[in-house]
């Protein structure tokens, strides 16, 4: 949703009764909103500060909505969106108290420590995407110089615990902090060419994250 201009405010808030009437009639529990530049996600601009003003205000609007329906809104840090990088991340978290979407993928390209993010904001945690990053390819993804799609298709995300986010100390700052919620694995691909056979691909990746969560994240769980 576009959520920092006024002129957009009515139709935002008639996208998230629509969304959050679906989702409750599917039985969902979780909205997440990811406040964007405008419909097609462009680049985002920094915002002034009558404009996080007024995200901050249309974020507790959300919220009302939401709870209408009984769901609980977070807010997702994502590329390409108007909660992007630290700074972003910081701001939001200052001004404001809605909940958050901790996705460790989108938190390390835009330069925020997720391991730092669940300790010191554990209470604000409402949801979690596990996203393992090759960070390598953040630089010319973070400049514009590739885009989101061509990003994942050289490689950006990778199987849990084989790129440069240490899932496994978010895992346990959450847990020792009582984060309570869903942890969803997030594996996004791009399939380029033929699709694979059964049980490759991203079928072979997610059992990849699954076996990391399984023999490396658990035990460490377990000892503490």
């Amino acid at each position: 949703m576009v959520l920092h201009q006024r002129s957009e405010s009515e139709s935002a808030l008639r996208s998230a009764r629509e969304s959050a009437g679906a989702l409750a009639r599917a039985g969902a529990t979780t909205f997440i909103t990811a406040a964007v530049a405008d419909a097609g996600w462009s680049p985002p601009q920094p915002l002034e500060r009558s404009e996080l003003r007024h995200m901050v205000e249309m974020l507790s609007r959300v919220d009302d909505v939401c709870a209408e329906f009984g769901l609980a809104q977070v807010l997702h840090p994502h590329v390409q969106t108007m909660v992007e990088t630290v700074e972003d991340v910081d701001r939001l978290l200052e001004a404001c108290d809605v909940s958050w979407c901790l996705d460790t993928g989108h938190l390390a390209i835009g330069g925020k420590d997720p391991v730092a993010f669940a300790r010191e904001a554990v209470d604000r945690v409402g949801h979690v995407h596990l996203k393992d990053v090759d960070l390598s390819h953040a630089p010319a993804l973070m400049s514009r110089q590739t885009s989101i799609m061509e990003s994942v298709q050289a490689g950006l995300f990778t199987p849990l615990g084989q790129g440069d986010v240490p899932i496994a100390d978010v895992i346990t700052a959450l847990e020792d902090g009582g984060y309570t919620g869903w942890y969803v694995i997030e594996q996004d691909t791009a399939i380029t060419g033929e699709v694979p056979a059964e049980g490759a691909g991203p079928v072979q990746s997610v059992a990849s994250s699954m076996d990391y969560l399984r023999d490396v994240v658990a035990p460490r769980l377990e000892v503490g």
